[in-house]
């Protein structure tokens, strides 16, 4: 990473407690990533965002400040970037998938809270991650209990807007977050002093409709029985999908993509034939929450699909861009974010369809379900996605894990047992 010290002293960080992290991630990523044969050359690019992850764009996103632009920092699939970039204003997610950071946040929060909170706030408290530093205001939603209370913690010192994210989804529900939208295309706008008009929304609807398309390209791939890419390597896309430039994101995964049709065409695999094909379900993997994918592809399996937040949930269904006035395109936003399948709503027999759905079409042999400890909304619905997976003739394995290494081994052994189980089948 080049040195951007003087920045992130500039911005208060805890810049000596920072380099310990600096320290660790650049063999962290090399382990997992650079020991990889045969990757493909479009991953420089990807490679390069992580070297200077908390460097280029941030200084990105302090020049935007510099001329007048404000940052809004996020932590869900749920909140509309739409609304933010047509007030010419930048979205960026927020770090929170290291157990670096979870320390700060159990200065404030029970042990028994889910890492990704308790990593998000110790972020901020401790002055360790540039993006919470950077951020003009911070948005928030309702889907979990942890999360809601955070948000008032997180609100003492940075200004906070949480989104009331509806618990169902009946027509009035839709409607009831369709007036959320409203209310935080308001707040986007007397915060930046900038209005979000119908033009600036179709021209951000195109934006990040185009980011989403680019991914479902990615995804699309990996459909073959010749897999062009790891598992490894499009998690990390993913991860990258939530902080890049969205144009410029858009533009790197389709050259990506190229390359990857090509080898396709020549049946070129980074995989063994026969390689048994796993499905991911369950709780998002942030940056760099890596685990997962690196323990089931050294154990000779290979991840094809993730149905999680860092995967399909964040790009699947598009808002429509046929809308032409600011109602339509609200209300377009809405129907198309309350599409995403998230444990918090109650039924949620959609995202099971979508499980065994993605199932058939990646033809995977098996899923594993993963959830970060005391994730309390995935880990009780696990239990019926579980049970429809194996009613539908599935394999299935639940993982719960955290983001420390004290349990890589105990699951290296249970993921290998059930992919051994898996090539008896």
């Amino acid at each position: 990473m080049a040195d951007y010290r003087k920045m992130w002293e500039d911005l208060g960080m805890d810049v000596d407690t920072h380099d310990q992290l600096c320290e660790v991630l650049p063999q962290a990523f090399g382990d997992v990533y650079l020991s990889q044969e045969n990757r493909p050359e479009g991953m420089d690019y990807y490679n390069f965002v992580v070297s200077e992850i908390h460097g280029v764009r941030p200084a990105e996103l302090i020049e935007h400040q510099k001329k007048g632009g404000k940052v809004f920092g996020t932590f869900c699939v749920y909140v509309p970037d739409e609304i933010v970039f047509a007030a010419d204003a930048i979205a960026t997610g927020l770090c929170g998938g290291s157990q670096f950071w979870v320390p700060g946040g159990e200065k404030v929060l029970p042990s028994d809270t889910c890492p990704l909170i308790k990593a998000s706030v110790g972020a901020r408290l401790d002055r360790t991650c540039p993006f919470f530093r950077i951020a003009d205001m911070y948005v928030g939603e309702t889907t979990c209990d942890g999360k809601k209370k955070a948000w008032e913690i997180l609100a003492e010192d940075v200004p906070v807007h949480v989104m009331d994210l509806p618990q169902m989804k009946r027509e009035k529900d839709v409607r009831a977050w369709e007036e959320e939208i409203k209310d935080f295309k308001k707040v986007v706008e007397d915060f930046t002093g900038n209005e979000v008009t119908s033009e600036k929304l179709a021209e951000s609807i195109k934006l990040i409709n185009g980011k989403r398309k680019a991914l479902k390209r990615l995804y699309e791939l990996r459909k073959n029985e010749n897999l062009p890419i790891s598992g490894k390597d499009v998690l990390l896309i993913s991860q990258i999908a939530f902080y890049d430039d969205p144009a410029r994101f858009t533009e790197m995964t389709n050259k990506l993509c190229d390359e990857l049709d090509k080898r396709v065409e020549e049946g070129v695999s980074v995989f063994e034939k026969g390689t048994k094909r796993i499905l991911l379900t369950g709780t998002p993997l942030a940056i760099p929450n890596w685990k997962i994918h690196n323990i089931i592809e050294t154990s000779g399996g290979a991840v094809v699909c993730e149905e999680m937040c860092t995967g399909t949930r964040y790009f699947e269904n598009l808002v429509d861009e046929t809308q032409t006035d600011l109602d339509s395109q609200i209300k377009a936003i809405a129907e198309r974010y309350m599409g995403i399948k998230c444990a918090c709503f109650t039924p949620n027999t959609g995202r099971i369809d979508d499980i065994i759905k993605y199932a058939k079409e990646y033809n995977v042999d098996g899923v594993i379900d993963v959830n970060l400890k005391f994730c309390s909304t995935y880990a009780v619905e696990g239990y019926l996605v579980e049970k429809a997976l194996k009613e539908a003739g599935i394999p299935v394995l639940g993982i719960e894990t955290d983001y420390t290494d004290s349990d890589a081994q105990q699951m290296r052994t249970r993921i290998s047992a059930f992919i051994e189980m898996l090539e008896e089948r």
